[in-house]
């Protein structure tokens, strides 16, 4: 009775493989297109910042080394290295 149970389940397990397979390659097609517009959003939201902080300068609203300032403020410093 334990050998028909034991061939039971392993009739039963062996689409396993196969399925974590399939949710692995999901879950990391999800995770890398998640980035991507994470990425997308987070550079489109700092050019409409620099536009309008442009746009201020010439205007006369802010003088250049302040719209200078406020540009440079929420870059991150430069990592040197062999990839930064």
């Amino acid at each position: 009775m334990t050998i028909e149970t034991l061939a039971s389940l392993g009739s039963a397990l062996g689409s396993v493989p196969a399925i974590a397979i399939v949710l692995g390659c999901t879950v990391g097609l999800v995770s890398i297109i998640a980035g991507a517009a994470t990425r997308h959003a987070r550079t489109k939201e700092r050019e409409q910042s620099r536009r309008e902080i442009a746009a201020y300068v010439a205007e006369g609203s802010i003088t250049p080394e302040y719209g200078e300032r406020l540009m440079a403020a929420g870059e991150s410093p430069r990592k040197s290295g062999c990839c930064g």
